[in-house]
């Protein structure tokens, strides 16, 4: 079955893998950094459905950046210290290759080597084995 050759494919990210009323979430931490009570996270998500009326794996994914700590004083806290928790998202739709370049908005070198074209590619591949079309979608509505 299609869902099982997914989750073997996962386990083999390694990744976590949840289902909600049909849709499946795939995420994947791909770097942190973490400095004194400050910690920053860029993570892959990746979300899918399979249609079996259609005979179609619906696919989207996303690269998120969050971070929280605590950061020092600026112009619009005033001076000294404070607790700080954001969450942002660096553009959706397919990319290839490695994402060393979107890890730049942390200000430091990061050596890790996903690539997450791979993680795209193998769904492909395995929707398409299973005899399912694979339809890539830039966001996650119509899943």
């Amino acid at each position: 079955m299609l869902i099982d050759q997914i989750k073997e494919f996962v386990e083999s990210i390694p990744a976590t893998l949840k289902e909600k009323k049909g849709v499946y979430s795939l995420s994947l931490t791909v770097a942190e950094r973490r400095a004194f009570l400050s910690r920053k996270k860029l993570a892959y998500s990746a979300r899918f459905r399979v249609d079996e009326e259609a005979k179609e794996l619906r696919f989207t994914e996303v690269l998120k950046e969050s971070g929280s700590g605590i950061s020092g004083g600026s112009s619009e806290t005033g001076p000294g210290f404070g607790f700080k928790k954001e969450r942002y998202k660096l553009g959706t739709g397919p990319r290839s290759g490695s994402i060393e370049e979107q890890s730049r908005i942390f200000g430091k070198e990061y050596s890790y080597t996903f690539d997450f074209s791979k993680v795209r590619a193998s769904m492909e591949k395995i929707a398409l084995e299973a005899g399912y079309a694979f339809k890539y979608q830039i966001t996650a509505r119509g899943l």
